[in-house]
């Protein structure tokens, strides 16, 4: 069956989240979690996604490396990268050995997709392999990849990043010792083709990614309110499990256990553990959901309340204001081709040149959390890193992730962090957030949260 057909039948019988939100810059106040689709709704969406992606993306990025043929192997428990994101939302690991082969044969003609297995993966990959027929599944392999005669064939094995070196040297092995000795001189490593392969977000992914960032927002605002926190009797540690067990009573994963850290005035450094949250603290939360296969990742701040306010302190407001002006640098120096060392290097001058005090450590999201698709800066190295060389490409979700410096009048000149994350997209020519960035605080006590999402 084409995949055309199968991605039919799919649309007609998956049902949808709700109304798309739209990429924005401002923030809602309050946000509930939306409603979450049951999950064999789930399932059909991500499928319908997979499919899009097989036939949209795969031709293009092959073409782009300038291979005709893409081999990825894996093992059950032993998933490759990649080939853990071509898994239909059913089959949960590769089965025994699964050897997925994308052959190009050029002239206009589609990709053709095979899986030396019994299994054809939800109809993604066409079966082509009958141990009945041939027992050794390596011999079967060698006699599809000699039918085509690929001119390049692209593995995953990389020493420069994770996500393209899925490729175990026991399978590597197995899979050349299978090649003739003259096909074995047209192995190159994927790189780039694995890497953009999981960095590109498509447009069906975008337009329901800001839906997630929202229930991320959601869930963050309720842990931080007076639902959750009392103040003077819960620690930090009572509210991360509290994270935990409202991401599980949503049927939603974590790839992180959720942080939760005070900053208090005459302390140096943080608290966390079993520190009690008392009047007068600032919180940090760092937090993260995974949802129809993709993830978040959200640092929120929060002020509670003394006695008679009624607002945090000026110089807290000033601070978070001076991270949102570190997020402007940022967003501001995004450019396609630059590398994220360049990057960070523009970013760093144009928020020191306005008087602030950066510390910068972005990262792509997607499929992982801290995903493909290189990085800009770290949070203990504000100058250029190996990873930082690869170089940004368009259409891909990023965690704009940073922190500023700022002295606090009220708290006598002391030195506090501002620490946000807040996910966004690069479309090749402007960053915008996903679902809005914080730009006030959360306040305690208070019955429900105070910020993000979009109106």
């Amino acid at each position: 069956m084409r995949m055309k057909a199968v991605l039919a039948g799919v649309a007609l019988a998956v049902a949808t989240p709700a109304a798309a939100l739209p990429l924005c810059e401002t923030e809602a106040s309050d946000p509930a979690v939306p409603t979450l689709l049951g999950l064999k709704d789930r399932a059909a969406l991500q499928d319908r996604w997979l499919g899009e992606r097989l036939e949209t993306l795969v031709p293009g990025l092959m073409r782009k490396a300038g291979v005709d043929m893409w081999i990825l192997v894996a093992r059950e428990y032993l998933e490759d990268p990649v080939v853990a994101t071509m898994l239909d939302a059913t089959s949960f690991s590769a089965r025994r050995r699964t050897i997925l082969v994308f052959f190009d044969p050029g002239e206009g003609k589609p990709i053709e997709r095979l899986t030396v297995s019994r299994y054809g993966l939800a109809g993604l990959f066409a079966p082509s392999w009958v141990p009945e027929e041939e027992p050794d599944q390596w011999k079967r392999f060698a006699a599809i990849v000699a039918e085509r005669a690929p001119k390049r064939i692209a593995l995953n094995v990389s020493g420069e990043t994770a996500f393209a070196d899925g490729l175990t040297a026991s399978q590597r092995d197995e899979l050349l010792a299978a090649l003739p000795e003259a096909m074995r001189a047209r192995v190159v490593p994927a790189g780039s083709l694995a890497v953009d392969w999981l960095a590109t977000r498509t447009p069906a992914e975008m337009a329901v990614y800001p839906e997630i960032v929202r229930t991320a927002h959601a869930i963050v605002g309720e842990g931080l309110s007076s639902a959750v926190i009392t103040p003077g009797r819960t620690t930090t540690e009572d509210v991360e499990w509290w994270y935990r067990e409202r991401i599980a009573g949503l049927k939603l994963d974590t790839w992180f256990q959720p942080s939760v850290n005070i900053t208090r005035q005459g302390v140096k450094g943080t608290l966390d553990g079993t520190s009690i949250i008392q009047p007068g603290d600032l919180l940090w939360v760092d937090f993260g959901i995974k949802y129809l296969g993709l993830n978040t990742d959200t640092q929120h701040m929060a002020y509670v309340l003394k006695p008679g306010e009624t607002d945090a302190p000026a110089g807290l407001k000033a601070g978070l204001a001076a991270a949102n002006a570190v997020q402007d640098a940022l967003t501001a120096s995004f450019k396609v081709g630059a590398s994220g060392n360049e990057i960070l290097a523009a970013a760093r001058a144009r928020a020191i040149a306005f008087g602030l005090r950066p510390i910068i450590y972005s990262h792509p999201i997607g499929y992982h959390g801290h995903a493909a698709g290189g990085t800009i800066g770290w949070w203990d190295n504000q100058g250029p890193s190996p990873a930082g060389e690869r170089r940004i490409g368009a259409n891909v979700a990023w965690s704009i992730e940073l922190a500023a410096e700022h002295a606090v009048p009220e708290w006598g000149g002391q030195v506090a962090r501002f620490r946000l994350e807040e996910d966004a997209f690069f479309d090749g020519t402007s960053v915008r957030y996903i679902d809005g960035r914080q730009t006030r605080f959360h306040l305690l006590p208070r019955a429900g949260s105070s910020v993000g999402g979009c109106e």
